[in-house]
């Protein structure tokens, strides 16, 4: 189970993510994003920890919801899977035909 842990302070490692996702079973992997602007050194305050059962996932995300890690509350929820959709409605995209929801403009 993919699990989207948001509102991560700056200071939060992987390695305490871990070990508050380890309370609850076995942690397959964790990662914290990290800037591309930064060098990669300041966290993009958000990371995903996988769990491989999804009952202790579950349980993991009622666990630590709302959770205060280094003084921010953490988002704890269940990862969607990423869209490989090409309809662009789908993905949030516009509707209107291009038109910008107006309806068709006519010029005689």
């Amino acid at each position: 189970m993919n699990i989207y842990v948001g509102n991560l302070a700056f200071q939060v490692t992987e390695e305490e993510l871990r070990q508050e996702f380890m309370a609850f079973g076995e942690v397959t992997s964790v990662i914290v994003m990290s800037d591309k602007d930064t060098g990669g050194v300041q966290s993009r305050r958000y990371g995903f920890v996988e769990m491989p059962s999804k009952s202790e996932g579950y349980a993991a995300i009622a666990g630590l919801k709302g959770k205060i890690l280094k003084g921010r509350m953490i988002d704890v929820i269940e990862a969607r899977p990423l869209s490989h959709s090409t309809d662009s409605r789908a993905n949030g995209g516009r509707r209107g035909g291009g038109y910008g929801g107006r309806g068709r403009q006519h010029r005689y």
